[in-house]
C-alpha cells in the first residue's frame, strides 16, 4: 500500500490557545474513556442493574454479579484499553516513520506474522487456549517484523518505500502459507477463525497481565520518540542536517510497532482499522505535532475499541458480534468521511 504524497508538514510551535485546546481535548477524551469503561462493565449478555454494577464495582461481595464484573467484564475492559492504546499508538508511529498517511502497522508484517504463527501452533503443536495463541502470535509478529526490517535495509539504510515493499513481500508469502495450511488442514480453520476476527470476549486477567509489560515498554519508547519523529517529517536529509539520528529513530520506531502491534494482535487478534484511521482523527484535532498526535491516538483508539465491543454485545443479545467486525463496519464510513473532508497530503 504505497501512496505517493508529499511528507507531512513539520510541527510549528503551538500558541497558548492551541495548547489549551489540546490539553482540554485530552481531558474530554479521558472523560469519554471513563464513560465507555463504565458502559463496558455494565452492559453484557447478563443484565445487571446499574446500581448493582456500581455497588459491586467497589465492594466485591462474592455474589454472581460481582464474579461477572470482577472476573469477566473488568479484565475484558482493561484489556480493551491496553490493546486499543497499543494499536492506535502503533498506527501513529508507523505513519510518522513512513511519512505515509495510509500506512498501517500491519505493513511491517506484524499481523500476518502473528496469524501465520497462530495457524502453525494450532495445526502442528495442538495449541487450543488463548494463552497459547498469545506467545505464538507474539513470536510470529516479532520474527516477521525483524525479517521485514532486514530486507528493507539490506545494502543501505532503511527507507519508507523499502520497508513498505519488504513488508508487502513478506505479507504475501505468509498469507500464502496461511491459506495453504488452512486448505490442507480444514479443522485448523475452526479454531483460527475465532482469533482472527479480533475479539475481547473470553479474555481474562492472565491475558491482560501477560501483554501489559510489552505495551508499557512500547508506550514509553514511542512517547520519547515524539520529537525525533517531528524532525523525521522534514525528510531524511533535512533531519540529518539538523543533527537527528534518522537510522536510530527508524530502528526504535520499528521496535515500537513490533511491541505494540504484536502484543495487541496476540491478545485479541487483528483489528486493522484502529491503527489506520485513529491517527487521522488525532491529526485533524491537534495538527501534525507528534507530541500531541501520539497521546491523542493512544486515547482515541481504546474509546473506539471498547465502544465497538459494547455495540457488539447489544446488537443481538445474548450472542455477541466481535469488536473487530464492529470496528470495520462503523469505522469505514468515518474514514471515508475523513478522507473527503481533508486532502491526505495535508494530514
Amino acid at each position: 500500500m504505497v501512496v505517493t504524497e508529499r511528507p507531512p508538514e513539520a510541527a510549528s510551535p503551538p500558541s497558548t490557545a492551541a495548547r489549551t485546546f489540546r490539553a482540554g481535548g485530552l481531558v474530554v477524551g479521558l472523560a469519554l474513556l471513563a464513560l465507555v469503561f463504565l458502559l463496558s462493565i455494565w452492559v453484557g449478555s447478563k443484565s445487571i442493574p446499574f446500581t448493582s454494577t456500581w455497588s459491586v464495582l467497589w465492594h466485591n461481595d462474592g455474589s454472581t454479579d460481582a464474579v461477572i464484573i470482577h472476573d469477566l467484564r473488568i479484565p475484558r475492559t482493561l484489556l480493551g484499553v491496553v490493546v486499543g492504546a497499543a494499536l492506535g499508538l502503533a498506527g501513529a508511529v508507523m505513519q510518522a516513520l513512513t511519512r505515509n498517511p495510509l500506512a498501517d502497522p500491519g505493513l511491517l508484517g506484524v499481523n500476518t506474522g502473528a496469524a501465520a504463527a497462530v495457524v502453525s501452533g494450532i495445526a502442528f503443536v495442538g495449541v487450543t487456549s488463548v494463552l497459547g495463541y498469545i506467545w505464538f502470535a507474539f513470536a510470529g509478529a516479532a520474527i516477521a517484523s525483524i525479517v521485514v526490517y532486514v530486507l528493507g535495509s539490506a545494502g543501505r539504510s532503511a527507507t519508507p518505500d523499502r520497508l513498505v515493499l519488504a513488508g508487502s513481500a513478506v505479507m504475501a508469502v505468509l498469507q500464502a502459507y496461511i491459506v495453504g495450511v488452512l486448505l490442507l488442514m480444514p479443522e485448523t480453520f475452526n479454531q483460527f477463525r475465532f482469533w482472527n476476527v479480533g475479539s475481547l470476549s473470553g479474555r481474562k486477567w492472565d491475558v491482560f497481565l501477560q501483554i501489559s509489560p510489552f505495551v508499557v515498554l512500547g508506550v514509553i519508547i514511542a512517547l520519547l520518540l515524539a520529537r525525533p519523529l517531528n524532525v523525521l517529517a522534514l525528510g531524511d536529509q533535512t533531519g540529518k542536517a539538523l543533527g537527528a539520528h534518522v537510522g536510530r529513530t527508524r530502528v526504535l520506531g520499528a521496535v515500537v510497532v513490533m511491541l505494540l502491534c504484536g502484543a495487541g494482535t496476540a491478545a485479541i487478534g487483528p483489528v486493522l482499522f484502529l491503527g489506520l484511521a485513529v491517527p487521522h482523527a488525532a491529526r485533524m484535532l491537534v495538527g501534525p505535532d507528534q507530541r500531541w498526535v501520539l497521546p491523542y491516538s493512544m486515547l482515541l483508539a481504546p474509546i473506539a475499541l471498547i465502544g465497538a465491543d459494547v455495540v457488539g454485545r447489544v446488537l443481538n443479545p445474548p450472542e455477541e458480534l466481535q469488536a473487530g467486525i464492529v470496528v470495520a463496519f462503523l469505522g469505514a464510513p468515518v474514514f471515508i468521511a475523513l478522507c473527503r473532508r481533508r486532502k491526505l497530503a495535508r494530514l
